[in-house]
This record gives C-alpha cells, sequence and structure tokens, in this order.
C-alpha cells in the first residue's frame, strides 16, 4: 500500500472513529445509570486517544483530518431502562460492525507500525463491545468491582455543570 493509499485509509479509519466517538459523547448524556455512564466516560477517553493517534499518523503522512463527521443518531425508544437498553444495544451493533468493516482493510496495511496501531484500536473497539453487552445483560462491574458492598445510587446529570 503506497503512502497516499495509507494515508487515505488512515483519514477513513479515523472519521469513521470519530462518528463512533461523537456517538458515546451523545449516548453518556442520555445513559445516567452510574455504572453505565462511568463505562461510557472510560470508552470516550480511550476513544480520544485513538483519534490522536490516528491525527498523528495522517499528519507524518502530509496529511490532515477533518472534524467534520456526521454524528450517528442514538436510538428513541423510550426513557429509563428501556430506552438505556436500546442505547447500549444499538452501541454494540455499531462497535460489531465498525470492526467488521474495518478488520479485512486493516489486514491489508504493509507499514507494520500503522497495522499494529489500527489493530489495537479494533481489538480496543471489541473490548468496548464487550462491555456495551456485558451492560444490556446487566451486569454493573463492568470496570470492575466494588469494594463496598453497597450498590452506587443515584443516576449521572447530562450535562457536567449546572448553575
Amino acid at each position: 500500500m503506497r503512502s497516499p493509499d495509507l494515508r487515505e485509509l488512515l483519514r477513513e479509519f479515523y472519521a469513521d472513529k470519530l462518528g463512533l466517538t461523537r456517538r458515546h459523547e451523545a449516548a453518556a448524556r442520555l445513559v445516567a445509570a452510574y455504572d453505565f455512564n462511568n463505562t461510557y466516560q472510560y470508552i470516550i477517553a480511550r476513544e480520544q486517544a485513538q483519534l490522536e493517534w490516528l491525527r498523528r499518523a495522517v499528519a507524518e503522512l502530509g496529511g490532515i483530518v477533518t472534524d467534520q463527521v456526521p454524528v450517528l443518531t442514538t436510538p428513541s425508544a423510550g426513557k429509563g431502562a428501556e430506552g438505556q437498553s436500546a442505547i447500549l444495544t444499538d452501541d454494540a451493533r455499531l462497535m460489531h460492525e465498525f470492526v467488521q468493516k474495518w478488520r479485512p482493510r486493516v489486514e491489508q496495511v504493509i507499514d507494520s507500525r500503522d497495522k499494529l496501531m489500527l489493530g489495537v484500536i479494533l481489538g480496543e473497539t471489541l473490548e468496548h463491545k464487550r462491555f456495551f453487552d456485558q451492560a444490556i445483560a446487566g451486569r454493573h462491574d463492568l470496570l470492575g468491582r466494588r469494594t463496598s458492598p453497597s450498590e452506587a445510587s443515584g443516576r449521572v446529570l447530562p450535562t457536567r455543570w449546572v448553575e
């Protein structure tokens, strides 16, 4: 794969990953359950790191990325547990589709450093899908077990600062 082809592949990958990240940011405003929202925050942080890796890889090949991508819409299947479940289910589906779309293309990359980077991103995407699958199944220990016997209570606000 020549540099211009690799640069374009990385730009497309970046755009798709950015779309997923923006979708997760929107979903985190709607999924208020404490443990599930914390999982979204973790996923978003990892995706932001991945986007930075991709941005730098494209720049090293003489390209630039655009942050103008359409935001994937979140399902509007009601409120509460039903709406939350619809969002989590849709996110699991989107993560699966992302990996299915990109895995064959990543296998064609010759540059070992970029291929490894893309492989790590795909692997972490599968890990994030597993989080969504576990949340759908009702698991709350997605990021680890609690040290205290009490359950999390309350809900996360949709905005960070309230005046």
